[in-house]
């Protein structure tokens, strides 16, 4: 038996009716950028997450970016952010002339809030939490720190979507909420799509000329800006999709339960779940001291698996200018060289699942 990682098909064909009518919906519209379909989305989305406004922009990447520097963070500021997140979570603070300051995660693979306040700086302005995986970070006590050093709170949700934190959803905390809408994310696009969800009305006018050459009215530019936007075509397929996140979450939650109950072998550790919140499983991870063999013998088995990600922020090449070395973040030096990402996917069968389990048993 052959198992990829994502089948991104089986997930189309669920809903493909809809996906196509909501495609050819759009194209004979003849609106393509910033119209009808955008908005509806952007107020579906931003309902869905529990905020005021949603603001749709190009990419997760571009979420993050923009939100940085709509909150006026730059050059000579510090944002505390975790050591073992995907570089993009970096990129956004770099890219506005700030400094990442690395904390350490916990056993959920997020930031360790027990570690924050012991790297908070007078130069520190902002705390960037990314609820890595599909399950949320320690949101009560990381909010108690922002608000009493008086940080901004940044989300990274690209793999969160519908994850909750004591009944409110990630995205629902911080001054921005990011999400990526890349194809593989659980709310996926059929591209680069990406989000910011807010309540503060000033900072989602910002975002919103940023998103567009700076501007509120053509041609009048108050802001340097970029060009960001969330089209047509994709906000009216996230819209569709939208409709059947709470289903297609659950489907990944039975396949992440059959995983947890089926799989019994001492060599692997499996991913723990955060007490007051649910996990929608982005990807299912899982931990082994002899990762890179693991690897081998299932891809000699037919199952794909990948490392979500083998070189942690601090000592990829980009960085080596901020000075970092190799033992100074030992948690996420760790989980590079023992995590490994298990095929999870929506449309995935049963007999695949446990495929799975029995290949990862006989190891």
């Amino acid at each position: 038996m052959k198992i990829d990682l994502a089948v991104l098909g089986r997930q189309f064909e669920l809903y493909q009716e809809e996906y196509e009518a909501a495609a050819l919906r759009v194209l004979r519209s003849g609106w393509y950028v910033l119209g009808p379909e955008v908005e509806a989305f952007e107020q579906a989305f931003a309902a869905y997450v529990g905020r005021k406004y949603c603001i749709g922009v190009g990419s997760g990447l571009d979420a993050l970016t923009l939100s940085v520097r709509a909150l006026g963070i730059g050059a000579g500021d510090e944002v505390i952010v975790p050591a073992n997140t995907y570089i993009a979570t970096v990129l956004a603070i770099t890219a506005n002339g700030a400094t990442p300051v690395f904390v350490e995660p916990d056993d959920c693979f997020t930031l360790d809030a027990a570690r924050i306040e012991a790297a908070i700086t007078p130069k520190t302005r902002a705390i960037m939490v990314v609820h890595l995986y599909g399950q949320a970070a320690q949101m009560d006590a990381i909010c108690r720190i922002a608000k009493a050093h008086g940080l901004r709170l940044v989300e990274d949700c690209a793999q969160s979507h519908g994850a909750k934190f004591s009944g409110t959803m990630t995205g629902a905390f911080g001054d921005a909420g990011c999400f990526s809408f890349y194809p593989t994310k659980n709310l996926g696009a059929f591209g680069d799509a990406g989000a910011v969800v807010t309540d503060d009305e000033e900072l989602a006018g910002t975002l919103r000329m940023l998103r567009n050459y700076g501007s509120e009215k053509k041609y009048h530019n108050k802001i340097l800006g970029v060009n960001s936007r969330l089209d047509e075509l994709q906000a009216a397929l996230l819209r569709t999709k939208l409709g059947h996140l709470a289903d297609l979450i659950a489907e990944r939650e039975r396949i992440a339960a059959a995983y947890l109950s089926g799989i019994q072998n001492p060599a692997i550790r499996l991913p723990k779940q955060r007490e007051n919140a649910n996990h929608v499983w982005h990807q299912f991870v899982i931990e082994t001291e002899d990762r890179d063999s693991f690897q081998q013998y299932l891809a000699g088995h037919g199952i794909q698996t990948v490392i979500h990600y083998p070189i942690p922020p601090h000592l990829a090449e980009c960085y080596h200018y901020l000075g970092h070395k190799e033992g100074d973040y030992p948690v996420a030096e760790r989980m590079a060289k023992s995590v490994l990402s298990l095929p999870m996917f929506n449309g995935m069968r049963e007999d695949e699942v446990q495929y799975v389990i029995d290949m990862v048993n006989k190891y």
